[in-house]
């Protein structure tokens, strides 16, 4: 290659895609390398984009023919025990009017194909296939392009964008950022289960081009901090769950098996009957929120979504994030090139940005969720357990009068998790969340 570009992306996720329109738009000579064999090509299962975040970046993506699975309409809240659970879900018909595509489904392998496709069309030249495997610096060690696995692989540039994801070696090794920690990222896995449109609608309850998100938690992840998802795709069914590392590695149960453990629940196995599984994956996802973010803006560099740890646990939130600091970061760079000053005082217009944005407002509200999360198990095993043990033993009318249930329920609750412990958990839990 050789060649002298003013700004070279690596990763061609959302983070990149969305920072190589805004800068191919403005003119701005863009490079972006993806490692695999075109954009989306390690992404194969679907999941959930929201249509704010994406407008800001290509306003008319509906007509431009963004291949979108199914306009979100419902969400649901699961919390489950071995046999059974509670249902907590929300529809409004805003989101199939006014407010419709705030969020929809997508098949990640075709939507990032798409989505670096604008950016090509805006200017944007897509280098797949290519893995960038070090940095270029000067003598004042500020990075002035990238080094790749191509002959005579080495680009200049002006800025490089780091937006390679939550697992990117070139972050590590370059000491941008430090290796992940076991407690700072969950392992996920995902399985897409085949089944004809009209039986997705039925089940789900809704009309063709509409969909359901269900979010589970409970002892689905046999006590360790985790979460299930079920996501509504055209013609297929977007099955996952993951939990801590941390919590895998010790107590070492592999998470093949608690997707089927999950697939077999009594509440999610009818959703799933006569489906024909299509694709398997599992994927990091990076949970341990704001005090992991590392340092974002360097001399010469960005750092943008995944790759910056910018992923909301509680809303599991990550794709907007992305797209956001993809978007924010190409504005500061094209800020920079009008002042002629890549160092990082030049760069930190990105930094401004975020801070304003409700990227770190909500990464800086939800700074404590994590860790509460992973000190309290509980959450995880006894609380599911008892909160179904209380409602099966209300529901069931066996001649036993209620004051006498009512009794029996307080008594195991206070046996296995003491008043004053379940009103310190809830109040700390509180506390994250507020």
């Amino acid at each position: 290659m050789g060649e002298q570009f003013d700004v070279a992306i690596v990763g061609a996720g959302p983070a990149g895609s969305s920072a190589a329109s805004i800068l191919g738009g403005k003119g701005v000579k863009t490079i972006v390398f993806e490692r695999g064999e075109y954009p989306g090509a390690k992404n194969m299962s679907g999941g959930v984009l929201y249509g704010h975040d994406l407008a800001r970046i290509i306003p008319d993506f509906p007509e431009r023919n963004c291949p979108i699975e199914r306009n979100i309409v419902e969400s649901q809240v699961w919390y489950l025990s071995g046999g059974g659970g509670y249902t907590v879900r929300f529809r409004d018909e805003i989101f199939q009017k006014e407010r419709r595509l705030n969020s929809f489904t997508v098949g990640r392998a075709k939507f990032d194909r798409w989505f670096a496709e604008q950016a090509r069309g805006k200017g944007a030249l897509m280098v797949p296939a290519t893995v960038v495997t070090d940095l270029l610096r000067d003598s004042d060690n500020r990075v002035i392009g990238v080094r790749t696995d191509r002959p005579d692989g080495e680009v200049r540039a002006k800025v490089v964008l780091l937006a390679d994801g939550i697992n990117s070696p070139l972050a590590a090794k370059t000491g941008f950022r430090p290796e992940v920690k076991p407690d700072q990222v969950a392992l996920a896995v995902k399985d897409v289960v085949e089944l004809p449109e009209d039986v997705i609608n039925e089940r789900f309850n809704v009309e063709t081009g509409s969909g359901v998100t269900v979010e589970a938690v409970g002892t689905i992840t046999k006590g360790m901090d985790g979460i299930g998802v079920i996501y509504t795709n055209k013609n297929s069914l977007s099955v996952c769950i993951g939990a801590n590392l941390s919590d895998l590695v010790r107590r070492k149960i592999r998470p093949y098996e608690m997707l089927e453990e999950f697939e077999a629940h009594p509440m999610v196995a009818p959703l799933l009957k006569d489906g024909r599984p299509r694709e398997y994956m599992g994927h990091w996802i990076a949970e341990a929120g704001y005090d992991a973010i590392p340092q974002l803006c360097g001399n010469g560099y960005l750092i943008a979504g995944d790759s910056g740890m910018l992923f909301n646990a509680l809303h599991r939130e990550g794709s907007n994030m992305a797209m956001t600091s993809g978007r924010l970061a190409a504005e500061a760079i094209i800020e920079a090139f009008e002042r002629g000053d890549f160092t990082r005082g030049g760069l930190s217009g990105y930094i401004g940005r975020l801070q304003e944005s409700y990227v770190m407002a909500d990464l800086r509200k939800y700074r404590g969720f994590n860790a509460f999360r992973l000190g309290h198990h509980e959450l995880f095993t006894t609380l599911p357990d008892l909160a179904s043990y209380a409602a099966r033993e209300m529901l069931t009318v066996d001649g036993t009068p209620k004051k006498q249930k009512q009794r029996t329920i307080w008594k195991r609750i206070r046996s296995e998790l003491p008043p004053s412990r379940l009103f310190r958990l809830f109040w700390k839990g509180w506390r994250t969340v507020k």
